[in-house]
């Protein structure tokens, strides 16, 4: 397949995605200052409270970074109270980590704020070009997640 022209309708599309989501991400993160939390503790912490408990592999998996890595970020987590390790129920060899009730309701938190952070910004779009908006988003879920199942 040869490579996208730079008038190639899709490579437009995906430039302006891709300059939009950087932009969207970074107003999105003033709302994460509150919480208290560095932005690599924040991201194990949603993965924990949003995804389950989970293996200090695989959670370095998700996360990209490795296992020494991420077992210091769950002490911290687990220092401030945010998350526990546990045995797991079928093998006690096997040591899981999940958020606590105190991890949980901080990301929650977190996740309201940034929520009402793109509740203002919407408000500034009439119906049509919202439900458009709300059409797009669902369809790159939708291929986001098709794309995530290939690689698993």
């Amino acid at each position: 397949m040869p490579a996208p022209t730079p008038h190639d309708p899709i490579e437009t599309v995906a430039d302006r995605l891709h300059s939009v989501a950087i932009h969207l991400l970074r107003q999105l993160r003033v709302e994460d200052a509150s919480l208290g939390l560095g932005p690599t503790q924040l991201s194990t912490l949603s993965v924990l409270v949003f995804g389950g408990p989970q293996t200090i592999g695989a959670l370095a998996r998700i996360e990209q970074v490795s296992a020494p890595t991420i077992s210091r970020l769950v002490d911290a987590l687990a220092a401030a109270g945010l998350a526990v390790r546990e045995a797991d129920a079928g093998d006690g060899r096997v040591v899981r980590v999940k958020a606590s009730p105190s991890g949980t309701s901080l990301m929650q938190r977190g996740r309201r704020q940034r929520v009402q952070r793109l509740v203002r910004l919407l408000e500034q779009v009439d119906a049509a070009e919202l439900a458009g908006i709300g059409n797009a988003a669902a369809r790159l879920a939708q291929l986001l997640g098709q794309a995530a199942a290939k690689t698993t």
